[in-house]
């Protein structure tokens, strides 16, 4: 730096390029300003009058609005050209065989194509087909037919509602390989961009061709070739008219007018491109009669109900669990097909009887093992009419349903379900939450506030020791969505969803240990190697102490057998659950379990509308009890940890499989115990329940409120907590096992 100054060459160098750039930008503004005033002087010269003048003004001010939607339309396209770099050709998805328990494959997602055959192989009314019904000027337009949108407009606006489209095939191509299926003004701007750059990449012929290659057809299948083997067992050189126009019906909505799901709807949509080929001009009337009186019937393999609702979520869960590899794998999921044959029935069923009389559209429900695996899956009324997964997806108000999460965090601060409590009116605030029928009880003990499904006693107990242990409580049993804390958090006002209520249900019939539901038990690839398996996660967190697990089996029975849940009750096993209702009839849920499955049962409307007063013990529990006792048929009896056997029950059912006892690791036998031993257990037992009363008139009593006064803080003594170990005693004998706890 010393030496630069001390350089007077170089700093005479700087001065002259200093010198010439002032120079030059003065020279520029003072030419730029001489233009400017002379294109304004000879502008004014110029006198416009009448059409001509209204004329230029439009043309002036398009020119200008239209340069600055350019420059719009240009930053909006710069997410669409970057989806075409790199080999967008050899972009694929998972292509995925699903099993179920048994190792019978029920369904495939993902991408299975075979682009294999050329189209000159094609037969030519395929392809008549799919440019009459998909895009009748395919070969007039540059990707994007102004003309053709205009016409669907104008038939739309004629209709009422969307009965034609305006895309493209090259739209829909640009579509299928770079976009999602979001309904946004961003994906259309960039589909529009994409299509164009399609059209200037490649001939019209590899356009149509990489479409009917790429194009999903319904069935986890893309295009057309993988599509004539899935449904007609055929190749797609071999494909009739009849069946070349049902699969040229498939692009519009390939689960709707899929042969699989709806045999009668596919083929009146075969019908309507039928009569597209003729409007078209490809065909003639009597050429397509023969196909009209002979429509296309899909192979026998093909037909049925699939369990598509199970198979999207697990699909799901295969691109969460999957590792980077091959994506063409093979998948044994958990699913039980006479189970989900049998909850298929039973919501079908229900909404077919009694829908239009509660005023009721939707429903959902969710059955699994107690360990997590989902043995069955229904996520609305009809896959065809939605593919919306309401029983993983849908977040409702779980109304009463939620007081377990409530009760169970009381029994972690001391209480015990036969402590009293008072039911009277309460006011936090301006806030007065009211009992169903607003009546009130006054001092009764937990259990039967649960029972009844009170609404006092579970914001009472809420206030006596914090609303956030509830929300810790039902996170740790597995509800994942946000719950928010408000007043009104232990009635049930925060969002859940089916999935996350049947495993954190499963939580107490499994003594405390966490249930996360689960689908895939492995997964495979082609090569045979396992990716994936279920066995190698580590074992269930303990999240609810064990005797707190049985306090609530021991009270959400009670639900069943004396409560609002009587419907949902069935002979040969032990029930266990809770009803929900949620304000103004909008949610009705029944959530339960036996000492095998645990199943939510979920009737509601896609737009909140309200039912005509249905509640959780009604539609609901009458629904769970439909999926339920079918499949118990022919399993032996199985207790459910921590709650009494009763003597009708054992007689009905003989001697029981398991016996439910304190601790899972020891089961108690009538067999193993000899006369003399009974007898001094069943002694000691009726002893420790005589003190039971002398020590709940100790406890202290929660008493309700007066309006404006400070809930005091109770907290009662252990003394009253329910023995668990008297509960798998009561198995000894008719007498105890009647005794009340």
């Amino acid at each position: 730096m010393p030496e630069f100054k001390s350089n007077p060459r170089w700093r005479l160098w700087l001065l002259r390029i200093d010198a010439f750039v002032d120079s030059a930008a003065w020279n520029a503004s003072k030419g730029f300003s001489r233009f400017w005033g002379s294109l304004v002087d000879y502008s004014g010269l110029i006198r416009l009058r009448g059409w001509k003048r209204a004329f230029f003004e439009l043309a002036s001010e398009g020119t200008t609005l239209g340069a600055a939607g350019s420059i719009v339309l240009l930053l909006f396209a710069i997410p669409a050209f970057k989806a075409t770099e790199g080999d967008w050709r050899a972009r694929g998805d998972y292509a995925v065989t699903f099993e179920d328990k048994t190792g019978t494959i029920i369904g495939r997602r993902g991408m299975f194509l075979d682009d294999s055959v050329p189209l000159s192989a094609m037969p030519p009314y395929l392809i008549e087909a799919t440019l009459a019904t998909e895009d009748r000027r395919f070969y007039d337009h540059f990707g994007i037919d102004p003309l053709g949108t205009v016409r669907a407009i104008m038939s739309n606006a004629k209709a009422g509602g969307v009965v034609q489209g305006g895309s493209t095939i090259t739209q829909q191509l640009a579509k299928n390989l770079f976009l999602s299926n979001e309904r946004t003004i961003q994906r259309k701007i960039n589909e529009a961009y994409l299509a164009l750059w399609l059209e200037a990449q490649l001939s019209k012929g590899e356009i149509l061709k990489l479409y009917l290659d790429r194009a999903y057809m319904g069935g986890g299948t893309h295009g057309v070739a993988a599509a004539s083997e899935y449904y007609f067992g055929k190749s797609v050189k071999s494909l009739t008219l009849a069946e070349a126009a049902m699969l040229s019906g498939l692009y519009k909505a390939p689960t709707k007018y899929s042969p699989n799901n709806n045999i009668a709807a596919a083929r009146a949509r075969a019908n309507q491109v039928l009569s597209n080929l003729v409007e078209a001009g490809f065909m003639t009337e009597a050429q397509v009669a023969s196909a009209r009186r002979n429509p296309a019937t899909p192979v026998p393999s093909a037909n049925g109900n699939a369990p598509d609702w199970f198979l999207d979520w697990a699909f799901e869960e295969v691109k969460r669990i999957a590792p980077p590899g091959d994506r063409t794998i093979t998948v044994r999921t958990t699913l039980d097909p006479a189970i989900q044959k049998t909850a298929d029935t039973a919501i079908a069923d229900s909404l077919r009887q009694y829908g239009q009389q509660y005023k009721v559209k939707q429903a959902a429900t969710v059955v699994q093992s107690l360990d997590g695996a989902v043995r069955a899956m229904v996520g609305g009324a009809d896959y065809g009419e939605s593919l919306f997964n309401r029983a993983v997806y849908a977040l409702r108000q779980p109304g009463s349903s939620f007081k377990p999460f409530v009760y169970a965090t009381a029994f972690m601060n001391g209480f015990a379900p036969d402590d009293m409590i008072s039911d009277a009116p309460i006011t936090i605030g301006n806030w007065s939450p009211r009992n169903y029928g607003r009546s009130y009880a006054g001092r009764i003990s937990l259990r039967t506030a649960i029972a009844k499904s009170i609404n006092t006693v579970p914001v009472r107990l809420a206030e006596s020791f914090g609303r956030g242990k509830i929300v810790e409580t039902a996170h740790k049993l597995g509800i994942r969505t946000e719950l928010k804390i408000t007043r009104a958090l232990p009635l049930g006002v925060a969002e859940v969803t089916a999935l996350d209520m049947v495993g954190a249900y499963s939580g107490f019939a499994t003594g405390g240990l966490k249930s996360t539901p689960y689908a895939i038990e492995w997964t495979k690839t082609r090569a045979g190697v396992i990716t994936y398996d279920r066995t190698r996660e580590p074992p269930p967190e303990q999240v609810l102490p064990e005797e707190v697990a049985y306090e609530m089996n021991s009270v959400l029975s009670t639900v069943v057998n004396g409560g609002t849940g009587g419907k949902a009750k069935f002979p040969g096993q032990m029930q266990a659950g809770k009803t929900g209702t949620t304000q103004a009839y909008r949610d009705a849920w029944f959530v339960g379990y036996t000492g095998w499955y645990a199943a939510s049962v979920w009737f509601g409307n896609d737009d909140y509308t309200s039912t005509a007063n249905m509640t959780g013990g009604s539609l609901p529990a009458l629904t769970w009890h439909s999926i339920m006792e079918p499949i118990h048929s022919g399993l032996s009896f199985k207790p459910i940890p921590g709650v009494p056997v009763s003597a009708d029950l054992l007689a009905s059912t003989g001697k029981p499989a398991e016996v439910a006892t304190a601790t899972p690791e020891a089961t108690v036998s009538p067999q193993a115990l000899t006369p003399a031993a009974a007898a001094v257990i069943r002694d000691v037992g009726a002893s420790m329940r005589a003190r039971i009363p002398a020590a709940k008139a100790r406890e202290a009593a929660l008493v309700p409120a007066a309006d404006g006064e400070a809930l005091s803080l109770v907290t009662p003594s252990a003394t009253g907590r329910s023995n668990n170990l008297l509960n798998g005693l009561s198995l000894l004998g008719a007498s105890d096992a009647a005794a009340p706890r």
